[in-house]
Parts: C-alpha cells; structure tokens; sequence
C-alpha cells in the first residue's frame, strides 16, 4: 500500500541501544590506535632506529649547505705533505716550524688533531718552547676497553687539552659529539668546545650553569640541552655524558690550506689572524676518517677527515652564540608526549581517510598526499633545526590505513554492503557456535528466517534506491526488535534472518515475530510515498546437537514459504511435515534458474476463433517449459515461483520476442490471407518495469513485424493497481500502433468506472464465467457474460470468451452476440509448426 507523504519519518533507537552505540568508539578508531600503540612499542624497542637514522642522513644531505666558516682555518695534512716530509708523524722540528709561522698571524686558537704524546726528534725543544703559548691546544683520547687512552701532549696545562673522540652511532655513521665527560672524578672537555670557548672568551662570553638545571651548559642564553636516547629518531643509545647532535655545515665546513702552504709562508694572513687554526690530517693513508650523513652522496671519497668533523663541531658551538645561520644552531626535539600526540594523530588520520574513501585510485592519492604532508613538514621544521622522526608518522599512516583497509575486505567478504550486517556464511558461522554453546548451556537457540513481501515491486515502481532506503529502514525496526546479543543478517536481495540466542521455548521465537509485526505497521518513508510493507516469517528451533546451521536455516525458509503461502497468516514455526513440499519448491525453483540460463522454454499457440465466420484469426502464445527430466510443464506448475523469484522478468521478455519473430513469419508468409493477429501475456511484474516501453518497441523493431498484428494482454487486477500510472502507460503502448486488451475481465476488480478511460481493443471474457453458461442453473454467469458483451459493444471494443470447451457454449455465446472465442473445444495450444498446419487448412467451425 503506498500514499503520499511530503514529511519524514525515521525509526528511533530504543534508549539502551543507543546509549550502547554512543559510548562505543568507531571501528576505524580503535584499529587506528591500536596501530599506532603497536607501532610506538616497535619505536621504543629500538627497532625503527636504523631507519630513523637513514632518513636524517637523507635530511641532512637535502638541506642546503652553508658556505664555510671563516671563523675557522683547517690545516690539512694531505698525501703531498707526507711525502714531502718524508716522514710520519712530522718531526718535532716541522711541527713547530707550522707554529711558528702560524703565529705570526695572531691566530685566537690553535688545535693539534694530531697526537704528540711522544718526542718526535728533532726540534723537540723549540716545539716545547711553542707549546708555551696560551692558545695551543692538544688532544688526548679518552679511549674506551676496544681503544686504549692516548695521553695528551706532556708540556700542554690540562686546560689546554682536548680529547677528540667521537662517537660513531652502531652503523658506524659520526651524527653526536660528546662535548664533555666525566671519568674517574676528572671533567675532560672535547678539543672542539676548547676552541670555541677559548674563542668566545675574547667576546666577553664565558659558559654558565643552566639557571633551570644546573646540569646543562648556558651559552649566552643558548642552552645546550644534552642529547637523550630518545630524541629525534634516537631510541637505543647509549647517551652518557654531555652529548649533541652534530649540525654539519656541509662537506667542507671552513676554509683549508695544506701544511706545505704554511710552511712555504704563502697563506693570506687574513685567514688565520683572530681564528680558529685547527691542523690535522687528511691523508687517507693516516686513516683518521669516518662516515657521516654525507657518505652517501660522496662516492669517491665517503669518508670525512676528523679534522673537518671537529671544525663541524667548532662552528656549531660558535654558530650556537651568533645564531646568524640555522645550520650553525642546536638542534631542538619534541618532548616524548608531544611526539605520541604526533604520532598517534597521524595514525588516526590514515585510519579515518581509509575509512571513508572506497575508491582505490583516492585512497592512493590521498596516502601519496598524507606522506607529502609529513615529509614537507619534517623537513621545513629540519630547516629550523628541528628533528621529528619521519618514518614513526609515515608507518602509524600506512599501518593505520591498511589495517582499516584490511578490516574493510575482511568485513566486506563478511557482511553486506548495503546495510552492514552479516552475509550468509558468517550468519551461517556465528548459528553453528550458538548451536554448540546452547547445548553446553541447556538452552534452545533459534533462527527467525524473514521475507520482505513484493519487495521486487518496490524497486520497479520507485526505483532501485527507493528499495535500498526500504532495506536500511527495516533493518533498524529489526535491531530494535531484538536483544543486543542477536545477530541480523542479510541472506538476499529480500531475505533477512535472526538468530536467537538462550531462549526458553518458541514462544520467545514469536514473541520476536509479533514484535517485528508490529514494528513494520507505521508506514516506510520512501521518495516522500507512505509505503505499508509486510514480511513473511519463518520460525526454527534447534532442538538437537546434531543440528548443523544450514539445516536451521533451511527449515527456517521453509517455513517462511508456508506463512508466505498462508497469505494472512504473517508467521510460521517450522513443522518436519512441512519439509517435503519445502524441498519440492527449492527443487523447482532451482531447476526453473536453470531453465532460463539454458533456454528450456517453448512457445505454444492456441487459435482465436471469429464466430461469425468461424475461421481463425488467430493465436494467444503460451509459455511451456520443456523439462529435461518431466517432459513439457505447463505455466500452473511453475508460474507462480517465477513470479516470486522474479524470473517472470526473463521469462516474458523471451516469451515476446519469440511471438513477435513467429508473428513476423506468419505476416511474410500469409500476405495475401487476412491479417493474423497474435496475443503475448504480460505480467504484473512485467507491467510495472520501468522500461516496459523501450524493451517492447526494440523487439518490433528487431523482428520487423507489422504491429498491429501484436497484442498485449493485460490481467485486470494488474491494470487496477495504480490506475492514473497505468492509463499514462496504456497511452506510450498504444502509441506503437499495437493492440490492447484486458485480461481475466469482469473477475471482481471494479474497473467499470475507468474503462472509457483505458485505450484498450479487446475485452477477455474469464473462464471462470463461460465453464457453466450452458447449464440452467447458472443463470448469474449467463447474466455477466451477457453484460460484459453489451459493455464491450457500448464502448466499441472486441470480446473474446475463454475457456469454451463444448459445443453448448459455443452456441450460447453466438447467441449472445459474442465476436470471438478460444478454447479446447477449438484446438488445445499448440507448437509453432502446427499452429501454421492448422492455420493453413482452413478449418471452420
């Protein structure tokens, strides 16, 4: 039943379920944190360090190099300058003769990254006599158990000592320094902040404890905050002592010469006077090189001198005071919280993307975009010395995302698409633990197998989103018919089931399907149309353990068939003695599937007489279905399953096209004999198909026939369903010249009062009133049939009785006027071949 509405109506939740939905987070939330909650303990693990480390090597070498301190010259003792000593290490004599000449210049600083624990005669006592100077610094090695200590040079105060150690991360790679490290009660401060706080001093600047923490070194308001073992991409290092992150200039971090330059007296004095003059060797024979982030990119020489790492060193502590470039400045990191917040945000983010994008070319773009996003903002932060671990974001991104994507699949595979509920094989699953548990339990569990009543007419009057707006809005009435532990699911385009869990008997079972009875006597709100829509009900109980799920279910259909066919009776419980014609009915139904994929149907023709002349004029087409195993059925056997299945759609669109190619035989090869006509059955199904109209002037076109010889009958009660639709559609078919009539007419529908308005040609006069008009008794059929034919005479329309099966009839109904008749009194239907037989032999009656 349908009327029109303008308003909305929806179907509210009941209270507890509702509370329960709120409070529930979505499914897409809770993968996306326990993604990224998995992903944080890989993190802490130490696990994703090495990768970390990777991609700031890749930040670093991405970056812009800054142009080389000038604050700064390296004396580099290159291969050349071996040779031309002709010794190593240089000799005491060379070295100071280096000093020397260095000196003259007025250097601020100079650092030996050179051991000279030892005498390396000749020239020891001038050498001992620069070392004398307050701005010579030498370098020891702290050492570790794999390398013994060096001792610093013998005639350098410990102030002007510096060790050079430097700390490789474990692939080997220099990104820290220790600035300075307590052992055995002794403070040992790195070559690199010697020179640079002996370089500061003559600016007045002088390192203070932190106010805040006393533990951390205050620089003209620059704090060196240590590094820990977690910041940046740092996880599992050890980070004892006063540790930094390197900020490496670039490749060559200041201005270089070579030591035969200094020795040969040619440097440009501005390059030394009031700098930082560190000397060491560049020689790769020396083998004092090391990995940094640049290796990669270096292929021809991957390592770096130690001299140019302790000049990094040098410039980043200065660069820390001017502040007059990003690339001399500390690096800053994000507190852990922060970072988990970032982190976690990301993953929420992939999770959320994955979940509300189904298509697969957006979800790839938007993931590209989400990486872009994280990768764009790492490194402008990096630009400003910030270091956010890129991979932990990227990986709680991609993990979130295909963890949702995953469920997605899985949940796909699992439920349907249109409303979310379980498909068949996970209601099956779920039926086959409930089964099981029950009996551990002592209870009864059972199946609620439910069918939407004419629900193919909702798609073919409204539209197929008018029947999805249908399922969605009975779903909910559903949900809030049952308890929170039962499971809803969709078996078919129209079949839904319940499974009941720990009931006592089956009265619970109908206690449910008078719940859901009454929940579907509002109307459905569809397009702004009421639409009343009612359900058969099939009730099954497992009663045994043996019970499996699929015979549950089954029965539960089976009894859905029998309320089905009970029409008023909306519910049934299923009964053993209903199991044989259940069975016979799937059997039918399985083997008419069959039969259309396969073309097992045959047209037959049974001939239409005029009575005034007697000759045939001609045929109604019937379907037969020639089963393979039980020879020609007629459409009583199988008529009605087609029409529930709605493989009546199929079946008369086959069924026209074959009559139309027939026709067109018969109009080529009976040109010069009087017009034939014949009659194709339309369905109500049929009737109602959006595209009636199209389909039927594709096929006259296809088969060429003349179409006035084709004529569509129509049921009457079809006709009165929706009767200003149907005049709208009468009219479209009528304008394809073919003819009409009206089937099954005077069978109790009251069309009386529109059938001036019907652009119809024939009136069919019902069996049911021609059986009995011979006899004396049935006076009452003689009066209708004799109506019917002044009605069709008023109205100047054909009348054609059916079913005349004896002699009597016949001549009753020439005596009242009737034009036209068929029955088997005339010819039962017959096949194509000998319908043209027949035809061609004249036969008169």
């Amino acid at each position: 039943m349908l009327r029109h509405n303008s308003g909305s109506q929806w179907s509210p939740l009941s209270k507890w379920r509702l509370l329960v939905l709120r409070m529930t987070p979505p499914l897409w939330l809770i993968i996306s944190l326990t993604s990224t909650l998995l992903l944080t303990g890989i993190k802490l693990r130490g696990d994703l360090q090495p990768v970390e480390l990777r991609l700031f090597d890749g930040l670093v070498r991405l970056r812009p190099e800054s142009e080389p301190d000038d604050r700064i010259l390296i004396v580099a003792i290159t291969e050349s300058d071996i040779a031309a000593q002709e010794q190593w290490p240089m000799s005491d004599a060379v070295l100071a003769q280096v000093l020397a000449n260095l000196q003259q210049h007025q250097p601020r600083a100079i650092g030996l990254d050179i051991y000279r624990d030892l005498p390396h005669p000749p020239g020891s006592a001038e050498l001992s006599q620069q070392f004398q100077a307050p701005n010579i610094f030498g370098i020891t090695k702290i050492g570790n158990p794999d390398n013994p200590t060096i001792p610093p040079p013998p005639q350098l105060p410990p102030k002007q000592i510096g060790f050079n150690d430097l700390i490789l991360d474990p692939d080997g790679v220099v990104r820290r320094q220790l600035l300075f490290a307590e052992s055995q009660g002794n403070t040992f401060f790195s070559l690199g902040l010697r020179l640079a706080l002996h370089y500061l001093k003559f600016e007045g600047i002088e390192p203070q404890n932190y106010q805040q923490n006393p533990e951390y070194m205050e620089l003209n308001n620059r704090v060196f905050v240590p590094l820990r073992y977690h910041h940046g991409g740092y996880s599992n290092i050890d980070d004892r002592g006063y540790q930094i992150l390197l900020n490496y200039r670039g490749v060559q971090p200041a201005p270089v010469v070579t030591l035969s330059e200094v020795l040969a007296a040619t440097v440009y004095p501005d390059l030394i006077t009031d700098k930082i003059v560190l000397i060491g060797a560049t020689a790769p024979s020396i083998k004092d090189e090391f990995f940094t982030p640049y290796s990669v990119r270096e292929s021809t020489a991957p390592k770096m001198p130690g001299v140019f790492i302790h000049a990094n060193i040098v410039s980043q502590i200065l660069g820390a005071d001017s502040g007059n470039s990003p690339a001399n400045n500390l690096f800053w990191f994000l507190p852990q919280w922060v970072e988990l917040i970032w982190l976690t945000l990301w993953g929420i983010g992939g999770g959320f993307l994955a979940w509300r994008i189904h298509h697969p070319g957006m979800q790839g773009l938007y993931f590209f975009l989400g990486i872009f996003t994280i990768f764009g903002a790492t490194y402008v932060l990096f630009l400003f010395n910030a270091w956010i671990p890129l991979a932990s974001p990227v990986l709680a991104l991609t993990l979130a995302a295909t963890g949702v994507i995953a469920y997605k699949q899985i949940h796909n595979f699992l439920h349907d698409s249109l409303t979310g509920l379980p498909n068949r094989s996970l209601f099956l699953d779920r039926t086959q633990q409930a089964i099981a548990k029950s009996q551990r339990n002592k209870s009864i569990c059972g199946v609620l197998f439910i069918n939407v009543d004419n629900f193919r007419l909702i798609n073919d009057s409204l539209g197929d989103l008018a029947g999805d707006q249908l399922l969605i809005q009975l779903v909910e009435r559903l949900k809030n018919s049952v308890l929170l532990g039962d499971t809803i699911a969709r078996l078919g385009a129209d079949e839904f089931a319940i499974l009941l869990r720990n009931i006592k008997s089956v009265n619970n079972a109908t206690i449910v399907a008078e719940r859901i009875q009454t929940a579907l006597l509002s109307p459905f709100i569809l397009n702004g149309h009421e639409v009343f829509k009612t359900v058969s009900i099939g009730i099954a109980l497992a009663d045994t353990a043996e019970t499996r799920a699929e015979d549950l279910l089954r029965n539960g259909n089976t009894a859905m068939l029998r309320a089905k066919s009970l029409k008023n009776i909306r519910y049934q419980v299923f009964e053993r003695t209903m199991q044989v014609g259940g069975l016979d009915r799937l059997q039918l139904e399985t083997d008419l599937r069959l039969a259309v994929s396969r073309g097992e149907f045959v047209m037959y023709y049974q001939p239409v007489i005029s009575l005034k002349t007697g000759e045939i004029v001609g045929f109604e087409a019937l379907v037969r279905w020639q089963h393979p195993r039980q020879g020609l059925v007629t459409p009583e056997r199988f008529l009605k399953v087609a029409k529930e299945t709605g493989l009546i759609i199929p079946i008369g669109r086959w069924a026209m096209q074959e009559a139309c190619h027939q026709l067109a035989i018969w109009q080529q090869s009976l040109k010069s004999n009087c017009q034939i006509i014949v009659g194709v059955n339309l369905s109500g199904r049929q009737f109602i198909h959006p595209d009636l109209v199209d389909e039927i002037k594709g096929i006259i076109q296809d088969s060429g026939i003349d179409p006035s010889g084709l004529r569509l009958e129509i049921t009457e009660s079809v006709i009165m369903d929706d009767v200003e639709a149907t005049i709208r559609l009468l009219h479209q078919l009528k304008n394809l010249q073919i003819k009409l009539s009206i089937d099954d007419f005077g069978t109790g529908f009251s069309s009386l009062g529109y059938l001036p308005r019907f652009p119809v040609d024939v009136l069919k006069i019902d069996r049911s009133f021609i059986a009995h008009i011979g006899e004396a008794t049935e006076v009452e059929n003689l009066a209708i049939v004799r109506t019917i034919l002044m009605l069709a005479q008023a109205l100047n329309l054909d009348a054609i009785a059916e079913g005349v099966e004896t002699f009597e009839q016949l001549e009753q109904l020439r005596s009242l006027g009737c034009e036209y008749a068929q029955g088997y009194y005339f010819q039962r239907p017959i096949s194509a071949d000998h319908a043209t037989q027949f035809f061609t032999s004249h036969p008169h009656w």
